[in-house]
């Protein structure tokens, strides 16, 4: 299993800037992509980013520009740097990781989720 650990949420001013860190732990090979979604209340959970392996990544076009999303594979852990935040990023922030495994003849993607990060952006 693959254990992930969220912090660095909290309460802002619009205008301000969060960094959210994701650190990996447990049963963590083959873990490819990373990704950050987040999930406002009464609305479905969205993508919000995501970067491979590789460090390609890939943002919703209501944070592009604003947020950026990075990687240290040396310490299992993905960050998401939000700048400009505004009243309407509030959300719980959830991270997300794939891992491959090979198992009744094939690959699976197996997909492991954290318990979130609340942040809040004040208007």
């Amino acid at each position: 299993q693959v254990q992930l650990a969220e912090s660095g949420g909290g309460l802002v001013q619009a205008g301000g800037s969060l960094r959210l860190s994701c650190t990996a732990s447990g049963t963590i090979f083959s873990i490819n992509t990373m990704a950050w979604y987040r999930q406002a209340p009464g609305e479905q959970r969205e993508l919000v980013a995501t970067i491979t392996s590789a460090g390609d990544t890939n943002y919703s076009d209501s944070v592009k520009g604003r947020f950026t999303v990075s990687r240290d594979n040396a310490k299992n852990t993905v960050y998401l740097q939000m700048n400009s935040l505004k009243p309407e990023d509030t959300a719980v922030y959830y991270c997300k990781a794939d891992q491959a495994r090979y198992f009744t003849g094939r690959w699976h993607t197996l997909d492991f989720w954290g318990q979130g990060t609340q942040v809040t952006v004040s208007s």
